[in-house]
């Protein structure tokens, strides 16, 4: 599909990670071999390339990215492309507090930090470890070191329904933007119930009937969410509907599995093998303008929306942490 500008793309470092949430990893699955996920200066190769494309914002995911050695070191080699203006980072925040010091010397632009509870022992039930105390000591040191944060929460019945408020207001507490994101009908996702951000908003707009939609913040994000304010917090609340609020016409968005596939959507199976590519023995000149034509046209590999509301079109088999998140 023609007329979209993806300047955007979603680096997975990892497949393995420190939790196994219910609609994610729920159990022990095996992990991808270390000799068939990229290299950090491979990851780097497809980037460079990818930057002369009109890539400009890269965010590094899992997985768990933290659960892979030297991550500070790949923030800061990608920072360090031409053309790369922005390299942010999507963590479950249980390794962060201790990563954070290297991270910022790395140059990190954003922290998205995942959780969808505030209750300990829901956390436990959830992820399969008591890492809560260890999330919210890391928002707390994200905010005091002044680094962007968001906090992303996927919204489910099953989960967290009845606390929507209690995690919107985690944007009283802190400057930070707390965004809720519908369940997507992926892997272990099927099997559980997302809630519709209408009515996560109808629950918003029941506590807080004064909320109104935020003004723009410069340099906040390149993504779908669409921002409401409550009166009197310092951060806001947003809702990202992949469900039901399609946002495909203004998808701007690619992602690079931890093995080297660049996908073009969650819904569909369709990929571009580039581990092939970036491990050919050809100059790197040539492997260079390779990788520069998938980019090149990617724009139209993309399809021209999701199918995710009718089951049987869904042709990804894959869980998301093997994706990407």
């Amino acid at each position: 599909m023609s007329g979209r500008t993806i300047d955007y793309l979603r680096i997975s470092l990892t497949d393995r990670c420190n939790l196994r949430c219910r609609y994610c990893m729920p159990c022990a699955v095996p992990s991808v071999p270390m000799d068939e996920v990229l290299a950090y200066e491979e990851i780097c190769e497809i980037t460079r390339a990818a930057a002369l494309e009109g890539i400009h914002h890269v965010r590094v995911t899992g997985g768990e990215p933290l659960v892979r050695k030297g991550c500070p070191d790949c923030v800061r080699m990608l920072k360090e492309i031409p053309g790369i203006e922005t390299v942010m980072l999507t963590t479950n925040g249980v390794l962060l507090k201790e990563a954070l010091p290297e991270l910022l010397l790395a140059g990190i632009d954003g922290i998205n930090i995942s959780l969808d509870t505030l209750k300990r022992e829901k956390y436990r039930e959830i992820t399969g470890y008591d890492g809560l105390p260890h999330v919210l000591e890391a928002i707390e040191a994200c905010v005091k070191a002044g680094i962007r944060t968001k906090i992303n929460v996927v919204a489910a019945r099953e989960i967290n329904e009845t606390e929507i408020v209690n995690l919107a207001e985690l944007s009283k507490q802190y400057p930070v933007d707390v965004r809720f994101i519908e369940m997507m009908p992926i892997g272990y996702g099927k099997c559980f119930h997302g809630l519709d951000n209408r009515e996560v908003l109808s629950q918003l707009k029941e506590r807080y009937p004064g909320l109104t939609e935020a003004k723009t913040v410069p340099g906040a994000g390149y993504g779908p969410a669409v921002y409401v304010q409550i009166p009197g917090f310092p951060g806001r609340t947003g809702l990202i509907s992949p469900i039901h609020g399609k946002f495909c016409k203004d998808c701007n968005r690619l992602r690079l599995t931890s093995v080297g596939r660049l996908k073009y959507c969650l819904c569909y199976e369709d990929s571009e093998d580039l581990r092939a590519l970036v491990r050919s023995p050809e100059e790197v000149e040539k492997r260079q303008e390779k990788i520069r034509k998938v980019f090149r046209e990617a724009t139209d590999r993309k399809p021209g929306e999701h199918r995710f509301e009718e089951m049987e079109q869904i042709s990804e088999k894959k869980k998301m942490h093997e994706i990407g998140g």
